[in-house]
């Protein structure tokens, strides 16, 4: 009952071939969890962290690291579109953002020929841009446009804002993101004032926030009354503060933004692996992950195109693509799995999602150990059991058991695992494949 992950990835590819640019722009669903396309379809955010595509790569080399990222079912890429540091501010082709450097009442309109070239094939090939149009920068760094922010002052910030929104407002494929690595703190009225511009001349697009690390969107942006999107953003336990924001109210749709990079603070690869299902097994819509070299595209970024994380994130995305996703309500009170759940403050944390019918349960095991499932919270007379392993994308049929008391799982070897329990009588395919009937 094992089936290859090459029959996946070619399933993937003819997905992502599919989700075309009238898919965009996102909205806000009407259940407050999920973003949907515009066909009304729940939209799982599978992200890249691209920050220095515009301004750090020729068209040619944009283009085959889009191209490379729609071929493994990435639908969307989190770009600077004014680089102050890495890879900018001056882009390949020598054109910086202003004509008077910093002075944001001047763009240089060469630059932004080029910026409009990069998210127009990012567009055609079914990719969205989170767009983040004043990066402030981390805290004690000259990375961002804090300072420059704070010379311009609030009026210019403002025009700055209506500009960025008028040219981008065409486009299908925009998300914006406001800020980046730091709180507003005392540049609140001038970061607000950008994002004010940018909803008084483009009514099209949703908005987020990039805060200090450990603060979501809304812990800072909130009760400025444009934020559309929440995020989770840590280098803490990720799944903690994950089901913190699941837990706002009023609920609000949020993706996991940031955490650790591949190829940064030692992130093993299973780590890259484990914050990304907690993210979506703890209700978020989505989730981005980020590699180093590749963000900033710094030599080696090319080799690093097939990187275990990148291949990683294919898997998932086709496994939760080929179940109802979207319907995963987690399980917060562990009802569903009932032993062998981990340490809730480590890195080893079982997390389990249930379909509101009961239809499916999937639950993440970031190490091999017996897990205990209460079996009644399977809809139907019989439960199908498969063990999914992320590393490579196999699945295989644990059996049929009734949906009845207590059942102990054991995984097939080491490693981490996904268990995905199913009602028999709904003849689901197996963990990873198309979806029957979609």
């Amino acid at each position: 009952m094992g089936r290859r992950f090459p029959v996946l990835l070619a399933l993937l590819v003819c997905a992502t071939l599919a989700l075309g640019a009238e898919h965009y722009p996102l909205r806000v669903g009407p259940d407050h969890r999920h973003l949907v396309d515009q066909t009304g379809a729940p939209f799982l955010v599978q992200g890249d962290a691209a920050w220095s595509l515009i301004s750090g790569l020729t068209k040619e080399e944009a283009e085959k690291y889009l191209e490379a990222r729609r071929r493994q079912g990435f639908n969307s890429v989190i770009v600077n579109l004014i680089e102050h540091k890495f890879r900018g501010p001056v882009n390949r082709y020598g054109e910086g953002p202003f004509t008077t450097t910093g002075d944001f009442s001047t763009p240089n309109e060469k630059y932004f020929q080029h910026a409009d070239w990069v998210i127009r094939k990012a567009q055609d090939k079914g990719i969205q841009v989170f767009l983040a149009p004043i990066y402030l920068g981390y805290i004690g760094t000259d990375e961002g446009w804090i300072e420059e922010l704070q010379a311009n002052g609030p009026e210019k910030a403002r025009n700055w804002g209506r500009y960025v929104g008028k040219r981008y407002r065409g486009f299908d494929n925009i998300l914006w993101i406001i800020g980046g690595d730091r709180n507003p703190d005392k540049t609140r009225e001038a970061v607000d004032a950008v994002a004010q511009g940018i909803k008084e001349t483009d009514d099209r697009h949703l908005l987020t926030a990039h805060c200090h690390p450990d603060n979501s969107a809304i812990d800072q942006y909130r009760s400025e009354g444009w934020l559309d999107l929440n995020d989770t953003y840590t280098y803490g336990i990720v799944h903690q503060k994950l089901l913190g924001d699941y837990g706002r109210q009023p609920a609000m749709p949020y993706v996991l933004i940031e955490t650790s990079y591949e190829g940064e603070h030692h992130a093993s690869a299973v780590q890259i692996r484990r914050q990304a299902y907690w993210a979506i097994l703890c209700g978020a819509t989505g989730q981005f992950m980020g590699n180093r070299p590749m963000w900033l595209f710094d030599p080696g970024w090319e080799a690093a195109l097939d990187s275990v994380g990148a291949l990683d994130m294919q898997r998932l995305y086709s496994l939760f693509m080929s179940r109802q996703w979207s319907e995963l309500v987690p399980d917060l009170k562990h009802e569903v799995v009932v032993d062998g759940l981990g340490e809730f403050n480590g890195m080893d944390l079982l997390t389990a999602a249930r379909t509101a019918d009961g239809g499916t349960v999937m639950a993440y095991l970031p190490t091999s150990r017996p897990i205990t499932v209460e079996m009644s919270k399977v809809s139907g007379k019989e439960a199908v059991a498969w063990w999914f392993n992320p590393r490579t994308g196999d699945s295989s049929k644990a059996g049929k058991f009734p949906t009845t008391g207590k059942k102990q799982f054991n995984p097939p070897s080491e490693g981490d695992w996904v268990l995905v329990l199913d009602d028999a009588a709904r003849n689901l395919s197996a963990p990873g494949a198309a979806r029957k009937n979609r």
